[in-house]
C-alpha cells in the first residue's frame, strides 16, 4: 500500500477529525479489529490468572493446604510476573508484540492447564510460578501494540477497554469455575481456559501486524489518523536514566492501587465465605456483584481521562485527576467494610471501593505511553512492576495476618492506609512526553 506522509508538518499535532470520542474512533478500521483481539487477550489473562480464588476454598480442602500455604500458592503467580515486566517489556520493543505475545501466550495457556494437574502444594507453585511467567510480558507489550496502533487522544479509552475486559474476566470467572466445580470439580475451568488460551494465540498470530502499514487491510485514510512516527515498528535506545526517573513515581502508585486490587482478586470470594457463612453458589454471586463495578470503573476511567486531555490539553490534570478521585474514593468505601458486618453494606461498599479503584487502572496504564511512546514497553513493564511486587506480597501477608488476628479489619485497614499514600504520590507525577519523544498534543 501506499505510505506516503501526509503533507502536516510532524510534531504537536491537532486532533483528526475523523478520530471521535467512544467507540466511533475504531468502527470500520483496522485498529478496532486490534483493539478487539487485545481485549480478548486481557479477559483471557485475568480468567487464567484469578479462576483459582474461586477454587481456592476446594483446592485448599483437597490438597490439605493451610491460609498460609495458600497465600504463598496466591502469591507465587506474581514472583515471576513482577520480574518479568521490564524485561518482557524490552523484547515486546525490540521483537515486536507479534512474536512475543504468540510465544508468551503458548507459555500461559501451557501453565494455566498444568495448573488443573497439581497434586500437592509444590506442583501446584510451581504451576502458578509458570503461569506469571508467560504473562508477565504480556501488559507491557500490549501496550508497546496500542501506543503503535491508537492515536494519542484514544490511549486512555484503548487502555480503559482493554482492562474493562480483564475485569469482565473477573467478574464472569467466579460463576465460571463454580459452574466447572459443580458439573466435574474445580480442575476443569483450568483445563478449559488452558484450550481457550491457546486459541487466542492462532488468532493473533494471523490476524495482527507490528506496523500499522504492514497490515494488508489498513487503508491510507485510517493510517493518516496516527502521527507519522507510529507508522512503523522500530526499535531505539533506551534512556533509562530519564525513563526512571519518571516512570518509578508510577509504579509506587501502581503499587499501592495493586495491592488492593490483589485483595479483591484473591481473597473476597473467601471473605464472603468465612465472614457470612455463604455456599458456593452465593459467595460466587457476591464476588461477581463487586468485580462487575471494575468493568465500569475501567471503561469510564479512559474515558473520563481522554476527554478531560481534549477539554484542558493538559495529561497532568487529566491523568493526575483520575487517579487522585480513584484512590480517595475507593478509600472512602472501604472503611465502612472495617466496622460494620453486613452481608449488604459489605457487598456495596465493596463494590463502589472497587468501582473507584478501576477508575485510576487505564490512566496508570496510559501515562508510560504518554511519557515515552517510543519505549512503552519498557515504561509499562517499569510501571507495573509496582503491580507484580504488590502481587508478591499482597496476598501473601493478606493470608499471613488473616491467620495471625483471626480478623479481616487489619488486612483490609493495610489497604486504606496505601490507598491514601498513593493518592498524595499521584500529585507528583508529571505524564507529559521525555523531551526525545514526539510532542503530540490534542487539540
Amino acid at each position: 500500500m501506499n505510505t506516503t506522509p501526509p503533507s502536516a508538518a510532524v510534531g504537536p499535532r491537532v486532533k483528526n477529525p475523523a478520530t471521535h470520542t467512544g467507540l466511533d474512533g475504531f468502527r470500520g478500521r483496522v485498529r478496532g479489529r486490534v483493539l478487539l483481539l487485545l481485549c480478548a487477550m486481557y479477559f483471557i489473562t485475568y480468567v487464567d490468572r484469578v479462576n483459582i480464588a474461586t477454587a481456592a476454598p476446594f483446592i485448599k480442602q483437597d490438597l490439605g493446604l493451610s491460609n498460609s500455604e495458600l497465600g504463598m500458592v496466591l502469591s507465587a503467580f506474581a514472583i515471576p510476573y513482577a520480574f518479568f515486566q521490564i524485561f518482557g517489556g524490552l523484547l515486546g520493543d525490540r521483537f515486536g508484540p507479534r512474536k512475543v505475545l504468540t510465544v508468551v501466550g503458548i507459555i500461559w495457556a501451557i501453565a494455566t492447564a498444568a495448573t488443573g494437574f497439581s497434586i500437592g502444594l509444590a506442583s501446584l507453585f510451581a504451576a502458578r510460578l509458570a503461569l506469571g511467567f508467560g504473562e508477565g510480558a504480556t501488559f507491557p507489550t500490549a501496550t508497546h501494540a496500542m501506543a503503535k496502533w491508537m492515536p494519542p487522544d484514544r490511549r486512555g479509552f484503548a487502555q480503559g477497554i482493554t482492562h474493562a475486559a480483564s475485569r469482565l474476566g473477573n467478574a464472569v470467572t467466579p460463576l465460571l469455575v463454580a459452574g466447572c466445580i459443580a458439573l466435574y470439580d474445580w480442575r476443569l475451568s483450568f483445563w478449559l481456559f488452558g484450550a481457550i488460551s491457546l486459541i487466542w494465540v492462532f488468532f493473533w498470530n494471523r490476524e495482527f501486524r507490528d506496523s500499522p502499514s504492514d497490515h494488508p487491510k489498513m487503508t491510507q485514510a485510517e493510517l493518516d489518523e496516527l502521527p507519522r512516527e507510529q507508522w512503523k515498528h522500530e526499535h531505539k535506545r533506551v534512556p533509562w536514566r530519564m525513563l526512571l526517573k519518571r516512570i518509578l513515581p508510577v509504579t509506587f502508585v501502581d503499587f499501592c492501587y495493586g495491592w488492593s486490587l490483589w485483595v479483591f482478586l484473591t481473597w473476597i470470594p473467601s471473605f464472603f465465605e468465612k465472614s457470612y457463612g455463604l455456599d458456593l453458589k452465593n459467595f460466587a454471586l457476591f464476588t461477581t456483584l463487586v468485580l462487575c463495578a471494575g468493568v465500569v470503573g475501567d471503561t469510564l476511567g479512559g474515558m473520563l481521562s481522554d476527554s478531560l486531555l481534549r477539554r484542558t490539553n493538559s495529561l497532568k490534570l487529566a491523568r493526575r485527576t483520575n487517579l487522585v478521585v480513584g484512590l480517595l474514593g475507593s478509600l472512602v468505601f472501604i472503611m465502612p467494610v472495617l466496622f460494620i458486618h453486613d452481608l449488604w453494606v459489605a457487598a456495596i461498599c465493596l463494590s463502589l471501593s472497587f468501582f473507584f479503584l478501576e477508575l485510576t487502572n487505564a490512566v496508570l496504564w496510559a501515562i508510560p505511553m504518554d511519557i515515552a511512546p517510543r519505549h512503552s514497553g519498557v515504561g509499562g513493564g517499569l510501571m507495573n512492576t509496582g503491580f507484580g511486587i504488590a502481587g508478591i506480597l499482597s496476598p501473601m501477608l493478606f493470608g499471613f495476618m488473616l491467620d495471625l488476628t483471626s480478623s479481616w479489619t487489619i488486612p483490609f485497614a493495610v489497604s486504606a492506609t496505601l490507598l491514601f499514600i498513593g493518592a498524595m504520590v499521584s500529585l507528583g507525577i508529571d505524564p507529559r512526553p521525555m523531551a526525545e519523544e514526539p510532542q503530540q498534543a490534542p487539540a
